[in-house]
């Protein structure tokens, strides 16, 4: 899993669960501005991004709404990078896109979980780190799960749930995703 020293835990009735809290409602008004916007204002669209992530995104970043997320501030994204429609970033743990990825339509990427024992489920919020490398294609429909690097040139599978780390170069499909096989050019 990618870089686990990196997990959060954030507990229930906390300055650090008040503080994510309110961050989600800021995410939740700039994406409701993103969201009126159609695939001809591209240039509001990447300056309400970077507004929602606080960083400038490049001229090349594309992403036709809608668009959701719960913070935006730990989402950071390459060159030529391709967002379609209806997509769901969690990004509590932090989500790092590298160029050139093309991410398709109704595609959810979730840092964040709860605990599975049902004792401690409202207890804390458990975000893990997720790593897309450079030049990935992940299609309609897939979930990548906290924790999970995809590697360089892959390819995820339109419909499946990533659970695990993703070798460079191979395409993957199924719940849970597993390696169908090796790309080459």
């Amino acid at each position: 899993m990618a870089n686990d020293d990196r997990t959060k835990i954030i507990p229930s009735r906390t300055p650090e669960s008040a503080a994510m809290s309110a961050n989600v409602k800021r995410a939740m008004a700039i994406t409701a501005a993103l969201n009126r916007l159609t695939f001809n204002d591209a240039d509001e669209v990447r300056a309400l991004f970077s507004d929602l992530i606080g960083k400038k995104v490049d001229g090349s970043f594309l992403l036709p709404p809608p668009f959701y997320t719960t913070g935006g501030v730990d989402i950071s994204v390459g060159r030529n990078v391709f967002v379609n429609q209806n997509c769901t970033f969690y990004d509590l743990g932090a989500l790092d896109i590298a160029d050139d990825v093309m991410i398709g339509p109704n595609v959810s990427i979730i840092t964040s979980g709860h605990p599975i024992e049902p004792s401690q489920r409202r207890a804390f919020v458990i975000a893990k780190p997720i790593v897309i490398e450079r030049n990935v294609w992940i299609a309609a429909g897939a979930t990548i799960i906290g924790g999970v690097t995809v590697g360089e040139n892959s390819v995820v599978a339109a419909g499946s749930v990533v659970t695990r780390d993703v070798p460079p170069n191979t395409l993957v499909g199924g719940n849970p995703a597993k390696v169908i096989r090796s790309i080459a050019d």
